[in-house]
């Protein structure tokens, strides 16, 4: 490690005994190496955040370890890193935990679109503070590096400029996907998500639930199918969307991973999301992941932080599936259930690592999603018939065919949409017959 890698935490509560966790985990994520920490009771400084005194408690750990990077576990504001930075030794950066949430998306960052939403995202965290820089630089106080960075007259403007370009990109990216999710559905395809708090097992879940890549005649309208979505304990493994075939017996479905959810996060900070959250929002529907392995406190903030995210736009059932029950015994699962009915009524209980109860998951997901339609449809014998059929068969779930001299008879289970499409099929059999 150099020294840029080492960091000191900070956090200020107002009651009870700050937990440092979480913040040292993101840390590790964004690649430092913690090497002290610094917490304080109390409420927050208007300045300072923590206490004059504190500060200088934070100046003197700095100091002895060698320490370029201050993380705070609160929000900052622009002045409060301001002063920040003139307290602390020179050469000190001051974050908070949301600057290294965008550090880290910066790093994870692949796709064209995860590239444009971390943007945006800084961009809205870089404007408040890009205005704080004029109204310091108006009372002639300069910024220093180490606070709020140099005084740019025009980067305010610059900066509004950005957005609103970004915006308009993701707006026609978003659009490309909803057509492609059109697509998927008029084929036959349900769409199911996976949400839930970052770490919690999604895309391991995703690993064993999914099929191999291979999507057969549907292949042009699946593009952005990847074959391997990532399995590993750490932080934000999944920054855009990963979509692979679900394995069901009897449904045509697509399973979709997306970013994990975290506490405390400002709306704005969700909402440069926004793009990849649609491929939650509209879903047929979301399998929302915990991990019942941690505290029952710890799980209900989890659940109701994913609530809150998902509340205001989904639009599909939830299916609550409480992960990693390998780690637990039988007696502290059905404790956890009775405790948490309130979030999660009905909620399936599996392993997604050792594979347990994925059956019943898989029962759970054929019966939440949209009902489907019966359909007996009679075709007439043309040299066109066959290639009818095996569209049936690609896009609906075929129960019987049935060749007679003159006709064939399927029947089949589909969406409504795949429904009307083979009647119109037929029709224009029957036509050209």
């Amino acid at each position: 490690m150099t020294e840029t890698d080492r960091a000191i935490i900070a956090k200020r509560v107002r009651d009870g005994q700050p937990d440092t966790t979480e913040i040292r985990q993101l840390a590790a994520a964004a690649g430092y190496e913690v090497v002290g920490e610094c917490t304080q009771r109390r409420k927050p400084d208007p300045a300072l955040q923590l206490g004059a005194g504190k500060v200088e408690e934070l100046t003197e750990q700095v100091e002895a370890t060698g320490a370029k990077t201050v993380i705070f576990d609160n929000r900052l504001g622009p002045y409060q890193v301001y002063n920040l930075g003139n307290e602390l030794p020179e050469g000190v950066a001051v974050k908070d935990r949301f600057r290294l949430i965008l550090d880290i998306f910066g790093q994870r960052a692949q796709t064209r679109k995860a590239q444009l939403q971390v943007e945006l995202a800084e961009l809205r965290y870089e404007l408040p503070r890009a205005e704080a820089k004029t109204s310091l630089a108006k009372r002639e106080e300069r910024p220093g590096f180490m606070g709020l960075g140099e005084y740019d007259e025009s980067r305010e403007q610059d900066i509004k400029s950005r957005i609103s370009r970004i915006r308009d990109e993701l707006e026609r990216i978003e659009e490309t996907e909803q057509d492609r999710r059109e697509k998927r559905r008029e084929s036959g395809f349900d769409l199911v998500a996976l949400a839930g708090y970052t770490n919690a097992g999604k895309s391991t879940l995703m690993q064993a639930l999914a099929e191999d890549l291979e999507v057969g005649e549907n292949e042009s309208i699946h593009p952005d199918l990847d074959p391997t979505a990532e399995r590993e304990d750490r932080l934000f493994t999944t920054l855009g969307t990963t979509t692979r075939r679900l394995d069901l017996e009897r449904r045509d479905a697509l399973l979709t991973d997306t970013v994990g959810f975290i506490s405390d996060l400002p709306h704005w900070l969700v909402e440069s999301f926004k793009s990849t959250l649609e491929s939650v929002y509209r879903a047929d529907l979301v399998l929302l992941v915990v991990d019942v392995s941690e505290p029952i406190a710890e799980i209900r903030k989890k659940l109701m932080t994913s609530h809150d995210t998902l509340y205001e736009r989904n639009e599909a059932p939830i299916v609550t599936v409480l992960n990693k029950i390998d780690r637990i015994d039988d007696a502290e699962l059905e404790q956890k259930r009775a405790a948490l009915r309130a979030l999660a009524p009905n909620p399936v209980a599996v392993s997604a690592k050792a594979e347990t109860n994925l059956e019943e998951l898989r029962a759970r997901i054929h019966e939440e999603l949209p009902d489907r339609k019966r359909e007996r449809l009679v075709l007439p014998m043309t040299e066109d018939t066959m290639s009818v059929v095996s569209w049936v068969h690609d896009n609906a779930f075929v129960e019987d065919v049935e060749y007679r001299d003159s006709e064939v008879i399927v029947d089949f289970l589909a969406r409504p949409a795949v429904v009307e499409q083979t009647r119109a099929k037929a029709s224009d059999l029957a036509a050209d017959a």
